[in-house]
């Protein structure tokens, strides 16, 4: 029997890279997933890689519409939710004399903003004792240059942690952050505008890791998997970094 055997998880931004990832191995702990994304064709090729245990609905979270229906289909469902692992974010570079109103609304529309609609509506579907993760970035705090829109978005996710943790001990839900370092995903290497320079970009990032690698979905997938389950049962408020040791050492 998995640790998230008879439970029900939410991952948004599930049809790739560590969402995607996560959710397999959510689901290969025993729970029923949600998923959602923005492309149909992906959520479609998810849920086929996940298997019988999960259900794609199409949205985004920046449309509070959307993040509706989402809770809605969960709520048809009757059994609450257990684990919410708000992963949906996007990342773009841009100095502070590149940045535009479009760079800054779009990142905090979805990474801030969004995350914070996606928490709040799910709080009366939430089961007490459940699992709130999301999804934050060593960016928060390296001072990465032409990454500050992105990083100040995952730099509100980690103050939105600390609050929530307190605001919702009283039900016993656990809210925690997952902070990557950089990871092997088709996003990392869409912040580049080629291949070649996506292959140096991830050349780059790989030597500044002490491990000297990428970290893989999977990898952060085994985390997300430990703070949604009750091995995690004394841990709030935190930020678990799964990094290579980028920030840490």
């Amino acid at each position: 029997m998995g640790s998230l055997e008879g439970k029900t998880a939410l991952v948004t931004g599930g049809s790739a890279g560590i969402g995607l990832a996560s959710a397999v191995r959510l689901a290969a702990d025993g729970a029923h997933v949600f998923i959602t994304g923005r492309r149909k064709t992906e959520l479609d090729a998810a849920v086929e890689a996940i298997g019988p245990s999960a259900t794609a609905l199409v949205g985004d979270i920046s449309d509070l519409a959307d993040l509706d229906r989402l809770y809605e289909a969960i709520r048809d469902r009757g059994q609450g939710l257990d684990v919410l692992f708000a992963n949906a974010s996007v990342a773009e570079f841009g100095t502070l004399e590149q940045v535009t109103e479009e760079h800054f609304d779009a990142l905090f529309g979805i990474n801030a903003r969004g995350t914070l609609f996606t928490v709040q509506k799910a709080l009366p579907l939430l089961n007490d004792g459940a699992s709130v993760i999301l999804n934050g970035s060593t960016s928060a705090t390296s001072g990465d240059e032409a990454f500050g829109v992105y990083a100040a978005t995952k730099a509100a996710t980690r103050s939105f942690a600390r609050t929530w943790a307190n605001e919702l001990k009283g039900r016993g839900i656990r809210v925690n952050t997952i902070s990557p370092g950089p990871t092997d995903t088709p996003g990392l290497s869409g912040l580049a505008p080629d291949a070649e320079q996506a292959a140096d970009l991830r050349r780059q990032l790989a030597s500044q890791v002490p491990l000297g690698r990428l970290g893989r979905p999977e990898e952060i997938a085994a985390a997300v998997s430990f703070l949604a389950s009750g091995e995690s049962s004394f841990i709030t408020g935190a930020s678990l970094y799964a990094d290579g040791g980028l920030n840490q050492i």
